[in-house]
């Protein structure tokens, strides 16, 4: 990866921690090129300190370090945007980011992640789970399951049984999205879909 740090004084480049769970952003640091390399190699986010004037791993003191999981430059190569599995809380002053905000993922967010793990199972196939045996029993077998799911959560709606009809319509989701997936979809085709009647 061919960057520039040469546009900012002492030759840093910005860098945009992310949490690759819940895309909030923690905070922002400086890496000049040790930094970089050093966060590289390590797996740990590695700033330059400018008050230190040395290099800084995240939570070197405190434990609640950065673990890499992406990094991406910008367009002209001059800023990272970092996406991290954080350890604890960010900022110094003890919350979830450095501006305050509680670190926790949208719950229909969590969509999107079913929907990337599904893929993943979809992709890897491991033995003993369940969600591989839907891939491996094909189109009809998922199209059942999506089926009787549908009629459960019928049932638990028309029985006036709350906890059972979001259980029901838990596993209707989920049995969608394998669905989904076999037939190379994913939850935001639905979405998009959606967003395109309400227009």
């Amino acid at each position: 990866m061919e960057l520039n740090f040469n546009k900012l004084a002492g030759e840093l480049l910005p860098a945009v921690i992310q949490d690759n769970t819940t895309d909030k952003v923690l905070m922002v640091g400086f890496m000049n090129q040790e930094a970089y390399d050093k966060t590289v190699s390590t797996g740990l986010v590695t700033f330059f300190s400018r008050t230190k004037n040395r290099l800084w791993t995240k939570g070197e003191e405190s434990g609640n370090f950065l673990k890499v999981v992406t990094i991406q430059p910008d367009c002209d190569q001059d800023t990272l945007l970092i996406k991290v599995n954080p350890v604890g809380p960010v900022c110094h002053t003890g919350t979830d980011t450095c501006w305050g905000e509680v670190n926790k993922q949208d719950d229909l967010m969590f969509l999107k992640h079913l929907q990337d793990f599904i893929d993943k199972r979809k992709r890897e196939m491991p033995l003993g789970s369940y969600t591989t045996t839907l891939f491996e029993d094909g189109l009809s077998r998922m199209a059942q399951k999506v089926g009787e799911e549908a009629i459960e959560t019928v049932i638990e709606a028309m029985a006036g049984n709350d906890e059972r009809l979001l259980y029901e319509a838990s596993d209707l989701v989920y049995h969608l999205i394998v669905l989904l997936s076999h037939k190379g979809y994913r939850i935001e085709d639905i979405a998009r879909e959606l967003k395109k009647r309400h227009k």
